[in-house]
């Protein structure tokens, strides 16, 4: 419930982004914006623009003013999503804003100041990327105020089936004209899988079940898990 900056840490998959919103949500600052932002997603020489903005004319193409990604999330929360993708100039002007607490945008005439709190994720291991040079450890400690690890979804016990319960009755509700539920042998083969993907890759997989599904269980055979048999 306080405002200092979160970094959540953990595999693709393992549900960073939902955990930054509950972050979100919890604070005091949930009555404003949560924006989000994918750093590995944008193009290196564009990534700025996206987070601090740009006047008209800074740049071929600017045909407009843009507000940058913190100044919209003013009141409320920023997700930086791939922090570990943030190139090192930009690193530099990340880190200026988090100390100063105002922005200026690409061609702005003078800097704005912004209470946005920050909550970024990232797979990465950012301690090895700091000892290489890649990532500023001075930026490291002010986005890590508080660390959260997130286990990946083979070590959370019992969570895969009570997620794939979940996802199984959203499903059949959204897309289907019965409902369903997830069969005995389908838990059981839930339980004994791996999942590399984390709960993207079950939620995945419920999805094509639910949607392939005869009867009103999904079955182990519905499911199709990668070296799990099936009753």
């Amino acid at each position: 419930s306080t405002n200092v900056s979160v970094m959540l840490l953990g595999a693709r998959g393992t549900g960073k982004e939902l955990l930054a919103r509950a972050v979100h949500e919890q604070s005091d600052r949930s009555s404003g914006l949560f924006v989000a932002i994918n750093c590995a997603a944008i193009p290196e020489n564009l990534l700025e623009a996206e987070l601090f903005g740009y006047e008209r004319g800074a740049f071929t193409g600017a045909v407009k003013s843009n507000v940058g990604k913190i100044e919209l999330a003013q009141g409320g929360t920023l997700f930086l999503d791939e922090v570990g993708d943030i190139p090192l100039p930009l690193q530099v002007k990340l880190l200026r804003f988090l100390q100063e607490r105002a922005i200026e945008g690409t061609g702005g005439r003078a800097p704005i100041a912004v209470d946005t709190r920050i909550v970024c994720a990232t797979h990465q291991d950012l301690q090895a990327m700091i000892a290489d040079g890649r990532f500023r450890e001075d930026l490291y400690y002010r986005l890590a105020e508080v660390v959260v690890k997130i286990p990946s979804l083979a070590e959370r016990a019992g969570d895969a089936v009570m997620l794939a319960r979940n996802f199984v009755a959203r499903f059949a509700r959204e897309m289907t004209p019965k409902d369903q539920g997830l069969a005995p042998d389908a838990a059981d083969a839930i339980d004994a899988y791996g999942w590399p993907g984390n709960a993207r890759e079950l939620e995945n997989r419920i999805k094509r079940a639910v949607i392939m599904a005869d009867g009103k269980q999904v079955t182990a055979a519905d499911l199709d898990l990668p070296g799990i048999k099936s009753g």
